[in-house]
């Protein structure tokens, strides 16, 4: 059998502007991130990266324990999802990264894929 490969590279910048763009929801100044669980900050952050994940090309649902869960589909349907994941509330004094850096890397993925019509055989959530 015979694997194909397929180099692909991740948008850097976007990234890095994504995680910019997160921070100023609950920003503080001087780097200090403050959005914890459920706050006011917390539900626009939710509602950002919902439409990021929608923008992508992802289905977004909660589960019971109020994690958002973005699935890209893969060509199988019958395969078991890959999951990575992260949060995107912080601690009280958190930074830019605090969780985010997690989330959005998985995010990125999902948006290259999109971007080069890609598809794993497996979702990808």
């Amino acid at each position: 059998m015979t694997q194909q490969t397929t180099t692909l590279a991740i948008n850097g910048d976007r990234l890095n502007r994504s995680l910019t763009e997160l921070a100023q929801i609950g920003g503080q100044g001087d780097g200090i991130v403050r959005r914890l669980a459920f706050s006011p900050e917390d539900l626009v952050a939710r509602s950002q990266v919902t439409e990021w994940m929608q923008a992508a090309g992802m289905t977004v649902r909660v589960d019971a324990a109020a994690n958002l869960i973005g699935t890209y589909p893969g060509s199988d349907p019958d395969l078991p999802a890959l999951a990575t994941g992260s949060h995107i509330d912080t601690v009280p004094s958190g930074g830019k990264y605090d969780g985010s850096l997690g989330f959005m890397a998985g995010l990125e993925i999902v948006r290259l894929f999109q971007e080069s019509d890609f598809r794993l055989r497996h979702a990808f959530e």
